[in-house]
């Protein structure tokens, strides 16, 4: 059944982006209240500010269902987004950030398994109790469609779109499968923004080792102390100038590897591996970290003690409310068999990670981190790492990116798994 859109009751992007910021002002006003804390002691104001345009979305008082919306998330990922990553990168500690060894890289590979094996898994539990919802998809095979998914939570929206070319499934069906993508990746980063919360008590039954990361949010905290001053005019503008200069220049060089590796037949196949290079976003997440991490190795460093990274935080907060707002809590009812096999599908990632994570005492933000940068990539899992504090929002942004070059292969071999699974057990 087709979805029947009605008008918002408010659609004018400043309109709705007043709506989000007066919504985010409450929402840290209260949260500083003594009389709130009980409240925020089980929402914490994060998850609020990813939950309360949801809300908003599902009441259609405002909505992403709208062409004025896909403009404001233009403007947050591709604006706000590498911005706020120039500014927090300013004050990171490169060492640091190196200090943190292995452990993200193998959380990271172990979310993409995850993926990987949690297509699989799901498709055989649902040809025994509910065959129906995987027999097929109007008159071809799920897994065909179940592939995209697999694509887009291991990459992104490229890797997503090439697997829609390999495998060939029909484009009017594909709507049914970007539901289940978006809303069970929502529904996994609200759990995870309310989770984050609990950090400290999953790390005790983790029995992981923090101190890495513990020691690079001191090291930043202490050097941010160090440096702190009243900030003038003089240091704003100079941040303005940096940010925005930094984030034309990395447009520009975006665009222009973009344009010229999409010209090159290796790269513009979308059925080829190398094609996730083609997209903008890929390079221009890529050109704004790179371009913080650099001028952290300069004296412009000393503006973290002007507000660099807070006004960084204004930016990516921003970003959770204008994600938040393509949840549509009702939506989960629309094809619930269908995406009871995506929570099944997620739930085996998220226990394949914390199976690892107990073994190798990973903290739980490397579990985080290393999901998100699988399922939301990099418009999300700066997000979630910045959440824990944002001296290291970088890192989840770095993870992301690697998503994006890992993403066919590993959808690719999701889809062949599925693929047997149906001939075998299915048809």
């Amino acid at each position: 059944m087709e979805k029947v859109i009605t008008e918002p009751l408010f659609s004018n992007n400043i309109v709705v982006l007043g709506i989000l910021a007066m919504a985010l002002a409450a929402i840290f006003y209260t949260s500083g209240l003594k009389s709130w804390k009980k409240f925020y002691a089980i929402f914490p104001a994060l998850l609020l500010c990813y939950m309360v345009p949801a809300v908003l979305n599902t009441a259609n008082i405002i909505s992403s269902d709208t062409p004025e919306y896909e403009e404001l998330y233009y403007v947050a990922t591709r604006y706000l987004l590498p911005s706020s990553l120039l500014l927090l990168c300013l004050g990171i500690d490169l060492k640091g950030l190196l200090n943190l060894g292995w452990k993200p890289l193998a959380m990271f590979f172990t979310g993409t398994l995850g993926v990987i094996v949690g297509g699989p898994v799901a498709l055989l539990i649902f040809s025994q109790i509910h065959p129906d919802t995987v027999s097929g998809v109007g008159n071809q095979e799920a897994w065909r469609g179940l592939s995209t998914i697999a694509g887009s939570w291991i990459g992104g929206g490229a890797n997503q779109t090439a697997m829609l070319e390999i495998f060939a499934f029909d484009k009017r069906l594909y709507g049914g499968m970007i539901l289940v993508d978006i809303v069970v990746a929502n529904i996994w980063m609200a759990v995870l923004l309310f989770l984050i919360n609990k950090n400290e008590k999953i790390n005790r039954w983790l029995k992981a080792d923090n101190s890495s990361i513990e020691n690079l949010i001191t090291r930043v905290e202490n050097y941010s102390l160090s440096v702190q001053k009243q900030p003038n005019l003089q240091d704003y503008m100079l941040m303005f100038g940096i940010t925005f200069g930094g984030l034309a220049i990395s447009f520009y060089l975006a665009e222009l590897v973009a344009g010229t590796l999409s010209t090159i037949s290796a790269f513009s196949d979308p059925t080829s591996f190398f094609n996730s290079f083609t997209s903008s976003f890929l390079w221009l997440i890529l050109f704004a970290t790179l371009i913080g991490v650099l001028a952290s190795m300069t004296k412009l460093r000393r503006l973290e003690g002007s507000g660099a990274s807070k006004i960084g935080s204004v930016f990516i907060y921003i970003l959770v409310a204008v994600i938040g707002m393509r949840m549509d809590i009702l939506q989960i009812f629309e094809n619930p068999f269908l995406i009871i096999l995506g929570l099944v599908w997620m739930f085996v990632h998220v226990i394949i990670l914390f199976g690892v994570a107990k073994l190798i005492k990973a903290p739980f933000f490397f579990i985080a981190v290393g999901s998100k940068a699988n399922i939301g990539g990099a418009a999300s899992a700066p997000v979630v790492a910045g959440a824990f504090n944002p001296s290291l929002a970088p890192v989840g942004a770095l993870l992301a990116i690697l998503g994006y070059i890992v993403g066919t292969v590993g959808a690719l071999i999701s889809a062949l798994m599925m693929e047997w699974i149906t001939i075998n057990f299915i048809l």
